[in-house]
């Protein structure tokens, strides 16, 4: 794209991106809620509530590892702006090696991780078993997992949303016909949820195959693949990935000290701000699609040095992120009885109603950090991601929750943490803008 390109063209590319990354973002709540239903309809409750123990673990093990994703979609869109075909295609192939090396660790340790998890978590002997049947049976996608996310973040980085619906419906689909096959006509239970997840991740590995191979396939043309395993090719991602990882920690451990703060005082808070949080994840989703937008586009207008292009792309993606979370926001203060969907007992209802203005603040400062978040994954600026959220979880949440949690702030003060997390996020990021847009640019393997 050249700086002559019309604004016009920049929005149909960015929308094209955009909404498939959405739909198929919604997939992951749409299984979540379909494996609760099946789940929830057993006559014994413990399957469920081992799930939910399990599904903790892997939410934190898996999650650590998004930077397979993140960081292969940035360098990937930049090579691909940069017309380095034979670059994007090793790009997935170092990012698929990487992969299953962490992979074969997991397996390896699966044994300690499980000991370790089961000790920090609490539940009832029988959710317990449960939770380890689960458990055993779904650490056997790690590999499947992991290999996943290079696979989406080297097809958002090459342009390719479509597919990634594809394998979503996929992945999604397999795994509601093993819920039913494994749970309900079989009766394994929380084994049956942790088979059926694993079944799943490796459909849509299947399912990706052929596609994946289309785009490495006409991307060939003149341009041999480049060196994938020497040092100097390698070191971007790893270095890229630490910085990835240790933002992704932050962000971790500020929901879970959240939702733990939140148990301290009382059973109904902490049950009304997971529903609040769950809302929060919901709407995050939408805006989370034109992050992934975000991401792929500035990646390859940074291959391309063209700043008048990030320029638009970056106001045309905060007017969409803002309009989407302005969009639930009013609709939450307008219509309270939305969380009537979600629960019908009186006192949790109103604890929800009540906090909802805390949900629609920290939405629309969220929806800020989410695209810049985008945009500086986009510029593979993995030390300025990383130290931004660092300083947004030691600065901007953790003295107040400590007030809140061990002082006499209240849960009130508790959700004002999180309100200045987000603004933390958003500003701590928002004035590192600037120097992208000017000469400073950060290159990919120097600044992450």
């Amino acid at each position: 794209m050249s700086e002559a390109e019309p604004e016009p063209s920049l929005r149909r590319r960015f929308i094209a991106l955009a909404l498939p990354s959405i739909a198929a973002s919604l997939m992951v709540p749409v299984a979540s809620l379909i494996d609760t239903a099946i789940l929830g309809h057993l006559d014994e409750l413990e399957p469920l509530a081992g799930v939910a123990l399990g599904g903790v673990i892997f939410d934190l093990l898996y999650w650590s590892f998004g930077f397979l994703r993140m960081g292969t979609t940035g360098l990937t869109a930049q090579a691909f702006g940069r017309e380095q075909l034979g670059e994007s295609r090793a790009l997935l192939l170092r990012a698929g090696v990487l992969a299953l090396v962490f992979a074969a660790l997991l397996l390896g340790l699966q044994g300690a991780i499980g000991w370790v998890s089961f000790a920090l978590l609490d539940g009832e002997v029988a959710v317990e078993l449960a939770a380890r049947a689960y458990f055993n049976a779904r650490i056997w996608a790690a590999p499947a997992v992991l290999l996943n996310f290079c696979v989406m973040g080297w097809l958002l980085g090459m342009q390719r949303t479509r597919p990634i619906l594809v394998i979503a419906v996929v992945a999604n689909g397999v795994n509601v016909a093993l819920d039913y096959l494994l749970i309900v006509r079989l009766g394994w239970g929380a084994a049956g949820a942790g088979w059926a997840t694993m079944g799943s991740q490796y459909a849509a590995l299947l399912a990706a195959v052929p596609m994946v191979w289309r785009a490495w396939a006409q991307t060939r043309g003149d341009q041999p693949t480049a060196p994938v395993l020497s040092w100097p090719h390698l070191a971007p991602l790893l270095h890229l990935g630490r910085h990835i990882w240790l933002r992704t920690l932050a962000l971790i451990t500020t929901f879970a000290l959240f939702t733990n703060f939140s148990a301290s005082f009382s059973s109904t808070l902490l049950a009304a701000n997971a529903v609040l949080l769950r809302v929060l994840g919901l709407a995050s989703y939408f805006i989370d699609g034109f992050a992934h937008a975000t991401e792929s586009l500035t990646g390859v207008l940074v291959g391309r040095d063209d700043k008048h292009g990030l320029r638009k792309l970056l106001g045309l993606a905060m007017r969409w992120g803002l309009a989407t979370a302005g969009g639930f926001a009013l609709a939450f203060i307008a219509f309270p009885q939305l969380f009537t969907l979600l629960t019908d007992q009186p006192e949790l209802l109103a604890a929800v109603v009540g906090a909802r203005g805390w949900l629609v603040l920290v939405l629309l400062l969220g929806s800020i950090a989410y695209v810049l978040d985008g945009y500086f994954i986009g510029l593979t600026a993995g030390v300025t991601l990383a130290r931004a959220m660092l300083l947004s979880f030691g600065l901007g949440f953790l003295p107040l929750a400590l007030w809140a949690r061990y002082g006499d702030g209240g849960p009130q003060v508790l959700w004002l943490a999180l309100l200045s997390f987000m603004a933390a996020r958003a500003l701590s990021l928002g004035v590192c803008v600037p120097a992208t847009l000017s000469s400073a640019d950060e290159k990919p393997g120097t600044s992450g």
